[in-house]
């Protein structure tokens, strides 16, 4: 795994590093050689547990954006997970609505640096694992946290996303 460090990243990882630093996050933004864009990607690339991998996605409901940050070893229950959530039903944004929402592309959604904050939620799933891997804006750029961090970072809610 190749990777560069915060000095020369894309403009919107920049803004991810910023929201990072200005949380006390002490993970860096590093730009990969290899995609990072699905969790299998990103998992070979950084030579970790798919399930290590903070995947971010963004899903409408009760007509606006909200982020789901789940572990790359499962599929989000959607329905399940509105009934968990307390919401209406959730369906997948589409490309546009991702980058209006997040000002990010699918594959490189990072959990912050967005216009505003998202409604989230952070995956139980996630604290297996001592330290994930989340995207940092776009589909080359990571950062390593924890879900203790995810969850301060974001405001987000804890709850299991799968069935």
């Amino acid at each position: 795994m190749e990777s560069r460090e915060d000095t020369s990243l894309p403009a919107r990882s920049v803004e991810v590093a910023r929201a990072l630093a200005e949380a006390g996050i002490r993970g860096r933004v590093r730009e990969l050689t290899d995609s990072t864009r699905t969790a299998a990607e990103a998992a070979a690339a950084l030579g970790c547990e798919v399930g290590a991998i903070a995947n971010s996605l963004v899903f409408v409901s009760d007509g606006e954006p909200v982020l789901v940050l789940t572990s790359g070893r499962h599929k989000v229950d959607t329905a399940a997970l509105a009934a968990r959530w307390g919401r209406g039903p959730l369906r997948r944004a589409t490309p546009e609505e991702v980058r209006g929402a997040t000002g990010q592309v699918i594959g490189g959604v990072a959990p912050v640096g967005h216009p505003r904050a998202l409604p989230t939620v952070v995956d139980t799933a996630l604290y297996d694992y001592p330290q994930v891997w989340a995207a940092a804006g776009t589909p080359r750029t990571v950062f390593p946290t924890s879900a203790d961090e995810l969850l301060r970072l974001t405001g987000g809610v804890l709850l299991p996303v799968g069935p």
